[in-house]
Formats: structure tokens, sequence, C-alpha cells
């Protein structure tokens, strides 16, 4: 791997493995199925940009050790970076356990901002352009930031912008000066970081919009990197440009794995291919589970989800639904279920939406239902007469069935005669209009 040969850099660019005892039946295939193609493309470096772990984890516990032995098949076979994720996710130095992990080539944490060189294929931590010659590539990297270290500083409502501020003067004033240098050497540039893009979407198609990110695509451009690779965002998405002669590419990788009902798009990693003045990739699926919505106004349609099973072996289904309280039990769970008995897991989602109701102070205490039909209807805003409740009422108690069925009846041809007299009005008015004098 030589820079001055121009062949490109091959880089392993995976994210959000988001490892944990609940998600390691997932995670576990994914990441096996990742680094055995990474492996395959023989990928000059590996870069993993971020939330590896989806919580704290012991060393102990069976989904860190897998962790573990994934990164160790990475750096037997090529030099591995670990870029510091969320501090929720990945605790601050739990990362640094790899420096006991015994492999080939080196595994790197990083969880500071600054450069960091391939020289001879180990990793070496710079402050100038100088210091790289000879480097097959360098890495500027910017985890995940600390934004408590500016709130003493600049105030809780300010520091989002002031985190923007700073990044964005990172690249600007300390990246992009070494990296134009290091460009018109031949040596290939990665900028890696793990936070949020504005405009950038989530795995549910959601946008970022708002100034509470990280970064901008304009902001990450401005470090004068071939290669952006970014994590923290589930969805993998891009963006180029063409400045100054040079191809610049940002990219998230997106999860390697399918962890929340919701989630759209394929998952998987990336394979790049960087050179000092230009980068593409390749995105590599991985067998990431199939999640399946179905959603309902109303109770859950057995018809359509017996038309739609058919496709559902293996996948994790949701049927979603919104119903009336009084409508809720109407609802068949265990029909739904032996629908969908073909799939992986089937989970139900049902919100009901209970009835309003309002009291009507003394109702009890009235003596005929009629009064207390008007008391409700001034209770509820609605006009006692105008509505025909009471009326209605004391026909129901006054008057024999057939009584009421000859009223309705005599109410509905009155109804139709006085129809049918205004369309005849409105023709004889039509008429008159066009015989009379011009």
């Amino acid at each position: 791997m030589n820079q001055q040969s121009g062949r490109a850099v091959r880089i392993a660019h995976l994210s959000d493995l988001h490892y944990a005892p609940t998600t390691i039946a997932e995670v576990g295939p994914c990441m096996e199925s990742a680094v055995s193609d990474a492996i395959a493309a023989n990928v000059d470096v590996a870069i993993i940009t971020g939330d590896s772990t989806d919580r704290p984890l012991g060393a102990h516990v069976p989904a860190f050790q897998d962790f573990v032995r994934q990164v160790q098949r990475l750096a037997n076979h090529c030099p591995v970076l670990l870029l510091q994720g969320t501090f929720s996710h990945e605790p601050l130095g739990m990362l640094h356990l790899f420096s006991f992990v015994s492999a080939r080539f080196g595994i790197e944490v990083v969880d500071r901002i600054g450069q960091i060189a391939l020289i001879d294929k180990r990793w070496k931590w710079v402050q100038s352009a100088g210091e790289c010659r000879g480097a097959d590539l360098v890495v500027s990297a910017v985890p995940t930031v600390n934004r408590a270290d500016l709130i003493a500083s600049v105030g809780a409502e300010h520091v989002a912008q002031a985190m923007g501020d700073v990044l964005a003067g990172l690249m600007a004033g300390v990246f992009a000066p070494i990296n134009r240098e290091l460009r018109a050497m031949g040596i290939p540039t990665v900028l890696i970081g793990h936070g949020t893009v504005s405009g950038a979407r989530t795995e549910t198609g959601v946008p970022m919009d708002g100034l509470d990110h990280e970064f901008t695509t304009g902001g990450l451009y401005a470090a004068l990197c071939s290669a952006v690779m970014l994590g923290h965002i589930h969805q993998h998405q891009s963006w180029s440009r063409e400045f100054e002669g040079v191809s610049q590419l940002i990219a998230y990788a997106g999860s390697i794995g399918r962890n929340h009902w919701g989630e759209t798009g394929k998952r998987g990693f990336l394979i790049w291919e960087v050179l000092a003045r230009s980068a593409s990739f390749d995105f590599v699926e991985t067998p990431a589970c199939r999640m399946v919505d179905f959603t309902f106004e109303g109770a859950p349609d057995l018809d359509y989800l017996r038309t739609n099973a058919s496709d559902l072996s293996g996948a994790f289904v949701r049927v979603t639904y919104e119903i009336d309280e009084e409508f809720a039990s109407t609802v068949d769970r265990k029909a739904i279920r032996e629908i969908l008995r073909m799939a992986q897991e089937v989970h139900i989602d049902g919100r009901v939406i209970p009835a309003i109701r309002r009291r009507a102070p003394g109702i009890s205490r009235l003596a005929s239902l009629a009064l207390k039909a008007a008391r409700w209807c001034e209770a509820t805003g609605n006009e006692a007469e105008a509505s025909m409740i009471v009326p209605r009422l004391e026909m129901l108690q006054t008057s024999d069935p057939q009584t009421i069925a000859t009223s309705i009846l005599k109410g509905l041809q009155h109804e139709k005669n006085d129809q049918g007299n205004r369309r005849a009005d409105a023709v004889d008015g039509v008429d008159a209009v066009a015989c009379g004098p011009v």
C-alpha cells in the first residue's frame, strides 16, 4: 500500500454495531458477515465510527466477547481504528480494553480530537504534515464531544451553536491546512466523526433539522479530506461535491443490524477506495432481520392480514392500530397471531382512544328521562330541541311502536314532498327568466 503508486486505500467502514445482550441475536450474525466480507475484499484498513456497544458492558459479557472476537479477526487482517461514540453507549475508557487484545496489526482507540497517520501499517498520532512522510493514510478524528465542557463557559442555551462554531473552526483552521499539504504529497486523507449532520435523515426517515447538531456538510467539507466517514445515524446516506479539483464524499455507513421498529432501508457497511484527490464507496448489505409494519385506523383488518401473510416467513411483524374505547374488545389478538404465525415475532401495539365523559351535576335527581336528557344536552353543548333528543325521548315514553313508526313515515314523506316542491319552484324560476320579456 503506497500512495506514490496512486493505488487507492481500501477501507472497511462499519458503524453503530450496538452490541448488547438484548441485540446480540441480530448484531452477531450481521457483524460476522461484515467482517468476513471485508476480509474477502482485502481491505487495507478497518474503521468503526462509534457506538460499538449499546450500553456499558463488562469484559465477561458474551456480547462484548463476541465484539472483541470480531475486531480481533479484523486486526489479524489489517490495522483497525475504533472511534469513541456516544458516552451513554460507550463509557469513556471502555474501548481501551482493546490494548490487551493480541492481533497481527494494531487496534487504535480514538477518543480525542486529532490526526493519526498509518505509516508502515502502524498508527502514529501526528501534529504536522511533515510527520506524515511515507504515510499510506492520514485520518482526522472527531469523536463524540462532551458538551458539558462548553456549558460552563457559554451557557446551556448557547451550547449547540458554540459546538458547531468550535467544530467548524477546527475543520477549517486546524485540519484543512495540513490536509492541503498532504494532498500535494499524494497522501489520501479521511475525516472520521460521530454525530449528526444538519439535514440528514434518521433510520425512520425523520429529517434532522434545527441547530442542535454537531456538523454541517459545509463544515465537514472544510477539512479538505477526500472522504468523510460518519457514525451515529443508522440510515446510510451520502453527500458529495467537487472543490479545487478534488472530489469530496461524505457518508454515514449506517448500522449493520436492525434493532428498532420503523427502521427503513437496507443495513450494511461501506468499502471505500480513497485517493489523495477523490473517494468512492460500495455499500455491502448484511443479513439484517426483516421488519414489517401493518398500521390500521380502527380495528385490524384480518382479511388484509391474511392476504399479506404468505410472505412473512422469518420476519419481525408489528401490527399497530388506533381504536375507540368502546370497540377495543372487538380486536381479536389471538386471531392476529394465528394469521401471522409464520413470522419470527409478532408485536401488537394497540392505542385505545378513551371515551370523553363529562359530568352533568344533579342529573340523577331529576324526575324524568326527558329532563335528564335536557341536562345532558346542556352539559355537552347540544341544543335539546334542535338535536331532537328530548322530543324523541318523549315519544318513546308516551307512544306505542305502531304510532312511532307511523309518525316517522309521515315525517319522511313530508320531507320528501318539501324537497319536491323546492325543486319545482326552482324550475319555475328558470322558466320565468327564460321566457320573460327581452
